[in-house]
C-alpha cells in the first residue's frame, strides 16, 4: 500500500485513492507538431462530487489551431490508476509520462492513436521541494495542488483526427498535473516550451490561494533553460514587482534573491474548457495555445543578461479577479 511520503515524493501518480468528495484529479498533456501547426491539450481526469450521480471521469481535447473543445465524458468505473507508477487508464484511453493512446470518438471530434515521449524533462524533486509547491506539498489541507510531470520532451508517433492522419514525430510536448478539491478563484497561468533555444521551458502560475481561514496570493515560476532551474516561488521569497492583465497582454515581472524575470505576453483566441468547483465540472475556462511569451532573464546584482527569448505555442489562461495580496 502506498504510504503518504511516497506519493507527495511522486506528485505525477494519481492521488485520489480513499479520497472523499469534492475531490478531482487531472493531467495536463500538450502537443505540438513538429512544423507547429498543429497544437492540441488533452486532459484526462476524474471528478467526484457531493452529488453521487455527478461523478464522472473525463478527457478533454483542446484544438489549439481552432480553439474548438470537446469534452469526453465516462462512467467512473471506467477510470483506474496504477498504486505505484503514473499509469491512467480511462476507458480505452490510456495515459502514461512517456506515452498516451487514444480512442476517442463523438459527435464533433474523434481523436485516436498512439503517441511516444522521449527524453522527458522531469519536474526537480526533493525532500524539502518534493515538485513544484516545494515544501506546500507536504501539507495535507491545501485546496488545490499542481505538479510538473515534464518540462519539455521530443514526441514520436501519429494521431487519426476525424480520420486524417496528423504526424506529431519530432514534435515537442509537456505534461502537468493539478488536483484537489476545486481550483482557486482566480489565476494566471501560461506555459511555453518553444523557445528558439531547444529544451528551455517557462511554466508560470500566480492564483489566490485558501488556506485555512484566509487567504493569499500565490506565485510559482519555473524557468528551465541548459539543465538548470530558475525558480521565483511564495515559498522561496518570490517578489512580484508587477503583474498587470489587459485585455491583450499580460505584463508580469518577479525578482528572487539572485535573479529577476521579465515576462511579457500577448493574449489569444482559445477555446473553453471545463474547470472543477467543489459541486461539478461546470467553470468555462479560456485557454489559447496561440499566445506568445517573452522572457528576460537577469542577475539581480549586476543587470547582467542570462537569457531573452520568446516562447510561442504557449498555452495562457486569465481567469477572475486577481488582487495582489
Amino acid at each position: 500500500m502506498t504510504n503518504f511520503i511516497e506519493r507527495v515524493m511522486n506528485p505525477d501518480w494519481y492521488h485520489g485513492r480513499g479520497k472523499k468528495p469534492p475531490f478531482f484529479e487531472g493531467w495536463y498533456f500538450k502537443l505540438i507538431d513538429a512544423a507547429e501547426g498543429r497544437r492540441y491539450a488533452v486532459i484526462p481526469g476524474i471528478f467526484l462530487s457531493d452529488s453521487p450521480e455527478k461523478h464522472h471521469a473525463f478527457v478533454q481535447v483542446l484544438d489549439g489551431q481552432t480553439g474548438e473543445a470537446a469534452y469526453f465524458r465516462f462512467p467512473p468505473e471506467q477510470f483506474s490508476a496504477a498504486e505505484n507508477d503514473f499509469d491512467v487508464k480511462i476507458g480505452t484511453n490510456r495515459f502514461r509520462r512517456d506515452s498516451i493512446t487514444l480512442n476517442l470518438e463523438g459527435d464533433h471530434l474523434a481523436l485516436k492513436g498512439e503517441l511516444h515521449f522521449e527524453n522527458t524533462t522531469p519536474y526537480p524533486v526533493s525532500w524539502a521541494a518534493p515538485g513544484i509547491m516545494g515544501p506546500f506539498g507536504w501539507l495535507s489541507f491545501m485546496e488545490c495542488y499542481h505538479g510538473v510531470v515534464s518540462l519539455d520532451h521530443r514526441i514520436r508517433g501519429t494521431l487519426t483526427l476525424d480520420g486524417q492522419a496528423v504526424d506529431f514525430s519530432g514534435g515537442r510536448g509537456y505534461i502537468e498535473k493539478d488536483w484537489g478539491q476545486s481550483f482557486p478563484s482566480a489565476w494566471v497561468w501560461m506555459q511555453t516550451n518553444h523557445f528558439d533555444s531547444i529544451g528551455t521551458c517557462l511554466t508560470a502560475s500566480i492564483a489566490t490561494i485558501p488556506f485555512k481561514v484566509f487567504s493569499f496570493t500565490g506565485a510559482i515560476v519555473g524557468l528551465w533553460h541548459e539543465r538548470q532551474l530558475y525558480l521565483f516561488a511564495t515559498y522561496n521569497g518570490v517578489v512580484v514587482e508587477r503583474l498587470s492583465v489587459t485585455d491583450t497582454t499580460v505584463d508580469w515581472v518577479v525578482r528572487n534573491r539572485q535573479h529577476r524575470l521579465i515576462i511579457q505576453a500577448t493574449r489569444a483566441q482559445g477555446g473553453l474548457l471545463h474547470e472543477p468547483n467543489r459541486q461539478e465540472m461546470h467553470r468555462r475556462v479560456e485557454e489559447t495555445l496561440k499566445a506568445s511569451v517573452h522572457v528576460r532573464l537577469t542577475e539581480l546584482e549586476t543587470g547582467r543578461e542570462i537569457f531573452s527569448g520568446t516562447g510561442r505555442n504557449a498555452g495562457l489562461e486569465v481567469q477572475g479577479d486577481l488582487t495582489l495580496k
